[in-house]
């Protein structure tokens, strides 16, 4: 009996009926309605908004949040399948997805009061809020305890001043999720598109996620109630608790990316002829397809047993850390060989390793750099902080 070329442990029998169902769907999603149009998104540098309205209809905005917030309810393992299947299609979509689900409205629900879940999340869930999460700043970057953007308390009000960048859904959002240094340390904001002195600027010229939308944010004097302000959490811990939520779904996605580059290149070099016998026929390149299955099943093994643990309860910031570096490692990896193997055509979006290896750039650098990550599993060994 044939193996799954990209399952080779039959990982998917591992898998509820539930997630089974999810994977499928969205897998349905990708083939049908992501694919035909991302390259030509990736070529505009247009993020394709028009698929929004089915992937809300479908449950993928805030998928593991309660149903009572007009959210699937789905578990962890199942997040990840959907994060998986989108990136197969693009980087862009699935971070579109995490974003909304992970950074928003996580925040929202985790930290904020009952009155705003109810306000935003139903609306969020449906896709008629968008969300943007405003953390590093210009000269930030992997230190977003070294914030200059302030919140300065007056009266009943806050008044924000400062700057993020590189925001995904910055200029597409209704609200933005703000982190601010205030005289009680680091606190979130729900701030609303259209309030006084909020700008959001699209950022050009990217070579990478060129389907999705990035920008900056800037406040000059911006002025919100209270009632504006997320309050149950204090510190750094608020937005590297989003994080945590974020990459855990990275994990995934980058295994998605893969999986699309192998296809291409199997397909490719059972078809392509050259000296007389399929490019397949070559030692060399049935190594280099080994090797990228072997790094893919490793990959979702990691990624799975990392969803149980986090539906048990007991998933720790450091194994996210491992499965990140791991995954987009792997991922990054394959695509590059993958260009290679199809020479000449592996430089057009025609094909999708090139796109994939591209967008993956920005994927192994955001929410944690592989070196943030490489020392954060390096602090668990040893009990010593490197940073």
């Amino acid at each position: 009996m044939a193996l799954n070329p990209n399952d080779l442990y039959d990982i998917r029998s591992l898998l509820s009926e539930e997630e089974r169902m999810i994977q499928d769907a969205v897998a349905r999603f990708t083939d049908e309605k992501v694919i035909p149009i991302i390259g030509e998104a990736f070529d505009q540098g247009r993020f394709p908004k028009e698929l929004v309205p089915e992937i809300a209809a479908m449950g993928l905005l805030g998928s593991s949040l309660p149903e009572e917030y007009g959210c699937a309810g789905l578990n962890g393992v199942s997040y990840g399948l959907i994060c998986q299947e989108l990136e197969r299609g693009d980087s862009g979509i699935r971070s579109f997805v995490s974003v909304q689900s992970s950074l928003c409205m996580y925040p929202i629900y985790a930290y904020g009061s009952e009155e705003q879940r109810r306000k935003y999340l139903p609306g969020m869930a449906r896709g008629e809020i968008i969300g943007c999460f405003g953390l590093t700043e210009p000269h930030g970057g992997s230190d977003p305890a070294n914030m200059k953007t302030h919140a300065k308390k007056d009266g009943g009000d806050w008044v924000i001043n400062g700057a993020k960048m590189w925001i995904t859904n910055g200029n597409l959002a209704d609200i933005a999720i703000v982190w601010a240094m205030t005289d009680e340390g680091i606190q979130g904001f729900i701030v609303e598109k259209g309030t006084p002195g909020f700008v959001a600027q699209e950022i050009k010229h990217k070579m990478s996620l060129r389907a999705s939308v990035t920008s900056g944010l800037f406040f000059d004097n911006v002025r919100i109630p209270d009632s504006q302000r997320l309050p149950n959490v204090k510190g750094l811990k608020g937005p590297l608790g989003c994080l945590t939520q974020a990459r855990y779904g990275i994990t995934w996605g980058p295994i998605g990316a893969a999986q699309a580059c192998l296809t291409e290149v199997v397909n490719y070099t059972k078809d392509r002829i050259l000296f007389g016998r399929p490019l397949a026929a070559n030692q060399a390149i049935q190594v280099k397809l080994a090797d990228m299955a072997r790094r893919i099943t490793l990959a979702q093994l990691l990624s799975l047993q990392l969803g149980r643990l986090k539906d048990a309860g007991n998933m720790q910031p450091t194994q996210v850390s491992l499965a990140k570096w791991n995954n987009c490692r792997m991922a990054i990896d394959i695509a590059r060989e993958a260009r290679d193997i199809l020479g000449g055509a592996g430089i057009t979006t025609e094909y999708c390793p090139i796109r994939h290896a591209l967008n993956l750039e920005s994927v192994i650098t955001y929410e944690g750099t592989e070196t943030v990550h490489q020392l954060v599993v390096g602090r668990e060994l040893t009990g010593i902080n490197a940073f």
